[in-house]
């Protein structure tokens, strides 16, 4: 293996250890729904914190993912070669 075949899998491992700890970190659909059931009050900034922490987390997500999918065409070509 080439040190550049080496320096792309490392990125790639790193890049699919971050999508799978930033999609644990995401607060689930229906997590919501249990406070509106159970009748927990939110406050509204509570609320706007959370969904600016979500969307943060969402924006990582596809961000992250996508070098994960450009990596693996990267090295499926170095493969190639």
């Amino acid at each position: 293996m080439s040190a550049v075949t080496i320096i792309f899998t490392v990125l790639q491992v790193l890049s699919g250890l971050a999508v799978t700890a930033i999609v644990l970190m995401q607060s689930g659909k229906s997590a919501g729904l249990s406070g509106a059931i159970s009748g927990g009050a939110e406050t509204f900034m509570s609320k706007g914190k959370a969904k600016t922490w979500d969307a943060k987390l969402a924006k990582a997500t596809k961000w992250f993912a996508l070098a994960f999918v450009i990596l693996t065409l990267v090295l499926n070509l170095l493969k190639n070669f």
